[in-house]
């Protein structure tokens, strides 16, 4: 398989070459990510387990879904893209907010969106090792008592949607 390339961007996002993947993480370079938060009718977030064979953040939570934008590839273009590839479903999606890369982002610039949905799920198994629907006010316990066990990116989200979109 051909390794991914990704626009490799400035403190503005704005593209400033294009790089394979393992470059841009070995070197902690800026890049694009989107992330989604998939919720059910019962208002219960989605959390994805990632696989312990994952090369950032193995065997952690993070959000329903997320990636890399490909070289070229628009913030709107790549997230139903990842929500299709990691969890086989289409839905639509709402942007909430964009964040920029950083240690708390994983040097990524993240756009993150929202979706209601209690389509079945499909799991990318390369990706995701488990996922379930839990309670915002359990998600937020559980990153509380292990931070660790959350990727950094996720902890940024998840705090910024509290904090600006929901109660838990």
């Amino acid at each position: 398989m051909t390794e991914e390339i990704f626009d490799v961007v400035d403190a503005n996002d704005e593209v400033i070459e294009q790089l394979p993947r393992s470059q841009v993480h070995a070197r902690g370079l800026l890049h694009r990510a989107v992330s989604i938060f998939v919720f059910n009718s019962k208002g219960e977030l989605l959390l994805q387990l990632r696989t312990p064979t994952r090369d950032e953040y193995p065997n952690c939570y993070t959000s329903s879904a997320s990636g890399h934008l490909s070289a070229g590839e628009d913030y709107d273009d790549a997230a139903p893209r990842e929500l299709a590839e990691e969890l086989g479903i289409s839905s639509p999606l709402t942007r909430l907010a964009r964040f920029p890369g950083g240690p708390e982002t994983a040097n990524e610039f993240t756009v993150l969106y929202e979706t209601v949905t209690d389509e079945p799920l499909t799991f990318d198994p390369e990706e995701i090792a488990a996922g379930e629907f839990l309670p915002l006010s359990e998600i937020g316990d559980r990153l509380a008592a292990h931070p660790e066990k959350f990727t950094p990116p996720f902890r940024t989200l998840f705090r910024w949607y509290i904090e600006n979109r929901r109660t838990a």
